[in-house]
């Protein structure tokens, strides 16, 4: 098989863009959901259905939640990334002026589930671009695209080496960095850019040293509750839009 896609919403999303050769497996035994599927899949007159037993499906994507469809993407791009992927230097020759442009800057996030809820949150704030390191990162696997609802196949994604490199070309480029961290000035208060990078940190260590010396501002969300920090995605959706209400 290629690349494999599972959960009905990412599937949904996925056959939009599917390549001739691609194919959805389903299970036989077909619920409402999985009959639109399979419309949509003979609908675009690219995707094969083969309607398989459960057990198939098992081996097909051992230990994963597949709730009876798996999508095969087939066709040319077969093996390639499933990210809608740009370079951080074709982005900087896109910018326009005078309109907001907002990149997240992801240092270090290693939980798919994680990943999948901030690129969901991404989509739904309209971030321009989410830089991830290639290394010591988790990278677009199927439990990212299924938790993101399909919204990997949207949001425009730069996997680089070197984060802190990256970001000194977004600052000549005239974006300001915006750090997360529980210690820093807060939300409420802060003026975002017009060209803003919010860096959001591992769930354990957070933004590292280096990355965290290289950015302009250190932000932070008021909490009145009784754990001392939020969950990295759900922190990466208030910044989003701390900045797209100011």
């Amino acid at each position: 098989m290629g690349e494999r896609i599972y959960g009905y919403h990412a599937i949904e999303e996925a056959l939009k863009k599917a390549f001739s050769g691609s194919t959805l497996y389903i299970e036989r035994k077909v619920s409402d959901k999985l009959k639109a599927l399979e419309f949509q899949a003979i609908c675009t007159g690219k995707v094969a259905v083969k309607k398989v037993n459960r057990a198939e499906l098992d081996r097909m994507a051992p230990g994963l939640d597949h709730r009876g469809a798996i999508l095969d993407m087939g066709g040319p791009r077969k093996g390639a990334s499933r990210l809608k992927e740009v370079s951080v230097e074709d982005f900087i020759a896109s910018l326009e002026e005078g309109r907001k442009y907002l990149v997240m800057i992801l240092d270090g996030i290693t939980d798919p589930h994680n990943l999948g809820a901030i690129l969901r949150s991404c989509d739904q704030f309209s971030a321009d671009l989410v830089i991830i390191p290639e290394r010591r990162s988790v990278q677009a696997n199927e439990t990212v695209v299924k938790v993101s609802s399909g919204a990997a196949q949207y949001v425009p994604i730069s996997v680089v080496t070197n984060l802190s490199r990256e970001i000194e070309k977004l600052k000549a480029a005239g974006f300001w960095v915006y750090a997360a961290d529980m210690n820093g000035e807060s939300s409420y208060k802060t003026e975002f850019s017009d060209r803003t990078c919010i860096v959001m940190g591992s769930e354990g260590d957070g933004i590292s040293s280096l990355v965290r010396k290289n950015s302009d501002y250190v932000v932070s969300i008021p909490m009145t509750g009784h754990i001392d920090s939020l969950n990295v995605s759900v922190a990466a959706g208030i910044l989003m839009y701390e900045f797209r209400r100011s």
